[in-house]
């Protein structure tokens, strides 16, 4: 009996899953199998937030493939050791799986192709599971790689999809094979106590509804931090609880303004895949470097805990902080702010900053976390010394009643707009009765050390 193994990693869904696909094609059952791969809880990257939204990643698909008369079988180890066995087990001849596109899935996935080639197993690897447009299929004349998204996006509209595969009626699996007993959805140590549910069947519900109520108005109100406008699509992304390539199919179908802006961000999270495939230390080193003599942990430590506790004495910094640790989650214009507010204004070293992030995400995925991080440190791709965000001027123009600030930052409720982004500047009597921390740093002074740090003033 023909039984190939399908290894599920970061594409938990069974709708638009090729590699599902193609071991049932030509398969009498197969075996679903996800492996807690120790490598990455070694790594630091089963951050208390992932893990429980894996948790329910896991459940979801788990009871998705029992509707369809299978079941999910899952392994704690080493990837490659436990994928064998597995194997083994089921006399299986080939594993099909998600191509991945970071140092780390590259590596794991060669040791994993030579350990089945030498037992006479195949590995078949599907690209465009985990992203629309995989690294390489498009680029430059005179490069291996995209630095410049513009031109990127140029060449990325223009190239053709693969077609959507629907969610497969019978997923016939053998008897034999063992696992351990599938995660229930809930909680997790150490957990956002506001951190959403993960499982793809609550993924679909949430694109059916927001592309009634909010994929329009996309381009002029995803920025506004008051209104919740987002798609908040980006941690179903990063498990593969939606599929990019069904998302751009649905939005370019649907059209308008709004559908165009979502689908560019998708773009974005594509570029940002072909930049860490083709350059894998720019997870931790500078893309360009300044030669920066960034603070450290050692001479800004106060400035540091303030960021990351939300007591900057910047009200909008203070907001977004507040809400990453309470969802793990943070609006895209607040990562934007408190990212700049790091490393420019504080003049902190980003992987502090990039470290913190990926520790609360629920989405962190190390190739937008770090290149993102270093877009706006200027160190990244992009590396304009301007752009420095204002955090007043920001909190004006994104937040302009305070109805961000004031949801989180329950100290400055009864401030109006817009004192509310500047409480320092009230009356005396007024600020003595707030118990909210004056400014850590005068956005000038700030701006003079960056200045002076990047040699741009004397």
């Amino acid at each position: 009996m023909h039984v190939p193994v399908v290894l599920f990693t970061a594409d938990l869904r069974l709708h638009d899953h090729p590699p599902l696909r193609a071991a049932l094609d030509a398969a009498d059952a197969v075996v679903p199998l996800f492996v807690r791969d120790r490598a990455v809880e070694a790594a630091g990257f089963a951050a208390p937030n992932r893990r429980a939204f894996l948790d329910g990643c896991l459940a979801d698909l788990d009871a998705g493939l029992r509707e369809r008369g299978g079941r999910l079988v899952v392994r704690s180890g080493d990837l490659v050791g436990e994928v064998c066995r597995v194997v083994a087990e089921a006399d299986a001849d080939e594993v099909h799986m998600s191509a991945g596109y970071s140092r780390f899935a590259a590596r794991r996935e060669e040791r994993l192709r030579s350990a089945l080639e030498a037992a006479g197993r195949r590995l078949f690897v599907h690209d465009a599971v985990t992203v629309a447009v995989p690294p390489g299929a498009v680029t430059p004349a005179s490069s291996d790689h995209f630095a410049v998204f513009t031109p990127y996006y140029r060449q990325w509209e223009r190239v053709p999809l693969r077609q959507v595969a629907g969610a497969p009626r019978r997923v016939p699996v053998p008897g034999g094979v063992g696992g351990e007993e599938v995660p229930a959805r809930g909680g997790s140590a150490g957990a956002s106590p506001a951190l959403p549910p993960g499982g793809e069947s609550g993924a679909r519900t949430q694109v059916t509804a927001y592309w009634r109520r909010g994929l329009d108005a996309y381009d002029t109100a995803r920025d506004d931090l008051a209104a919740d406008a987002t798609s908040r699509f980006s941690a179903h992304l990063h498990f593969g609880t939606l599929s990019p390539v069904e998302l751009v199919h649905r939005a370019r179908r649907h059209g308008g303004a709004g559908a165009e802006a979502f689908v560019r961000q998708l773009a974005w999270r594509d570029f940002h895949r072909q930049v860490l495939a083709a350059r894998p230390e720019a997870a931790h080193a500078d893309y360009r470097t300044k030669h920066d003599r960034w603070r450290t942990e050692r001479t800004a430590g106060a400035d540091i805990d303030a960021w990351r506790e939300g007591r900057t004495g910047y009200p909008v910094i203070d907001a977004a902080m507040r809400q990453l640790r309470h969802e793990g989650w943070m609006h895209n214009r607040a990562r934007l702010l408190t990212a700049s507010f790091l490393a420019k204004t504080l003049y902190v070293d980003w992987r502090i900053g990039a470290a913190h992030f990926l520790h609360w995400l629920v989405d962190g995925d190390l190739a937008n976390n770090q290149l993102n991080w270093q877009w706006m440190a200027g160190t990244g791709t992009d590396t304009r010394p301007n752009r420095v965000l204002n955090p007043v001027a920001q909190g004006r123009k994104y937040d302009p009643d305070g109805a961000y600030v004031r949801r989180w930052v329950p100290e400055l409720s009864g401030v109006g707009a817009p004192s509310v982004h500047e409480p320092w500047k009230l009356p005396a009597p007024d600020r003595a009765a707030l118990d909210y921390p004056d400014p850590i740093v005068g956005l000038p002074d700030g701006l003079d050390r960056f200045r002076r740090a990047r040699g741009k003033q004397p």
